[in-house]
């Protein structure tokens, strides 16, 4: 499937020469930061980094141009999806440590699965999550899990005395690596929101497959590791350089098993460099339309949305308005927080602001923005990410109203 992809994709990379996966497949990544680069020899085996890099890869793969109001129309609106025969092959002589998982930087703890989505049901909640995973051992890895869906439905799973079996995707369609980094309630399932997607941008529903484990995957994928997190704990997960570019270590991470592994006919695996901007995207990108939402359940006419690459595609957004009322802008401010939780600064403008070129959001906040009037500082839980928190990731919010006040015409530029 990753090689119909490439195929589509004008700017791909294509790297004959054998890379290794112990930090020089890190140099190429970073050489071509927003062209897809096909490794032929990964240590033996066909990988890509980078293939979401740039957003218009998106768009050219879905056809659309409107990737976040599909996102945002996908999310109010989820999509069964067709249970088909899968076709994959099968393989339980495996190993992690002879797979082409990188360890990017000197400073990583290990060998790390970047690129991983993991399908889990439990209780008759399925859920669909990326998560990145520590490789300790042949069949043995870290899970980072965070106090979202899996954590909640992982830690039922043990209190029951059970553990939580799960299926690791590596190498998804895009419909999946955009449903899965999505904030929904708890009982929605994130494969129906990647089968809205397909449906309202190639006109067909998401396949899906049962797996031996009773787990549901996508009929297209290009590896597909079957397992259990376990109620052993790790003592450290990381240190790992995360989206934003600093380390990241947790203690206590549940350790997974694997038994089984699938793949297609000719596997591409997928890298994810982190803190590059393919991370940015896959994890910012789902996070845009969450924040539309909240901003329209105010009653605003919401135009657009963006986090934007200075602040990681993730601490930092900006988001386009029509002005109806004099407090939209503020109000948009609160909105955003809520609908983003770990985003640190916003920047509100008005609809004659391209909000994909930051000068003319510097402009709009240079030209219609005063301080003491339209500054919002909100101190509050941000994101674990920031190395400036606070304890218990208490961050001081900013967001500012960058929008007209007052008469129009007088703040027109003439070119």
């Amino acid at each position: 499937m990753y090689k119909e992809i490439l195929k589509n994709l004008e700017n791909t990379v294509h790297i004959q020469e054998k890379v290794s996966k112990e930090l020089e497949v890190t140099k190429y990544l970073l050489k071509y930061p927003t062209r897809p680069v096909y490794f032929k020899n990964l240590d033996g085996f066909e990988a890509v980094g980078n293939l979401w890099a740039d957003r218009k890869n998106f768009e050219k793969i879905l056809k659309t141009k409107d990737i976040i109001k599909k996102l945002v129309e996908a999310i109010n609106e989820p999509e069964d999806y067709d249970v088909v025969d899968g076709n994959f092959i099968k393989n339980n002589d495996f190993s992690f440590l002879e797979l082409p998982i990188p360890r990017y930087f000197e400073g990583d703890a290990s060998n790390y699965i970047t690129s991983g989505i993991v399908f889990s049901e439990y209780g008759k909640k399925r859920n669909v999550s990326f998560h990145r995973f520590m490789i300790i051992g042949d069949k043995k890895a870290v899970i980072r899990l965070v106090p979202r869906d899996l954590f909640r439905m992982y830690n039922e799973a043990i209190a029951a005395g059970e553990e939580l079996k799960i299926s690791l995707v590596i190498g998804a369609f895009p419909t999946f690596l955009l449903s899965a980094a999505t904030s929904v309630d708890y009982w929605i399932d994130e494969s129906k929101i990647a089968s809205s997607i397909r449906k309202k941008t190639l006109g067909e529903r998401e396949k899906m497959v049962r797996m031996d484990n009773g787990i549901f995957v996508p009929f297209e994928a290009e590896y597909i590791f079957n397992g259990v997190i376990t109620k052993e704990k790790y003592p450290v997960e990381g240190p790992f350089l995360d989206i934003t570019r600093t380390y990241d270590m947790q203690e206590n991470q549940p350790v997974a098993i694997f038994d089984s592994m699938y793949t297609n006919r000719d596997p591409v695996f997928h890298l994810l460099l982190p803190g590059g901007y393919e991370h940015y995207n896959l994890m910012g990108m789902p996070r845009e339309p969450t924040i539309f939402n909240e901003i329209k359940k105010e009653g605003i006419d919401v135009i657009d949305v963006r986090l934007t690459y200075g602040g990681n595609s993730w601490l930092h957004g900006v988001v386009k308005i029509k002005k109806l009322r004099d407090d939209d802008g503020r109000r948009a401010i609160i909105a955003s927080f809520k609908g983003h939780k770990s985003m640190k600064h916003v920047v509100v403008v008005d609809d004659d602001i391209n909000i994909e070129n930051m000068e003319e959001v510097e402009w709009a906040i240079a030209t219609r923005f005063q301080a003491d009037r339209d500054l919002i500082i909100i101190k509050e839980r941000g994101s674990s990410l920031d190395p400036s928190r606070y304890d218990n990731d208490i961050t001081a919010k900013m967001g500012l109203d960058a929008t007209i006040k007052g008469d129009r015409k007088k703040f027109q530029r003439v070119f």
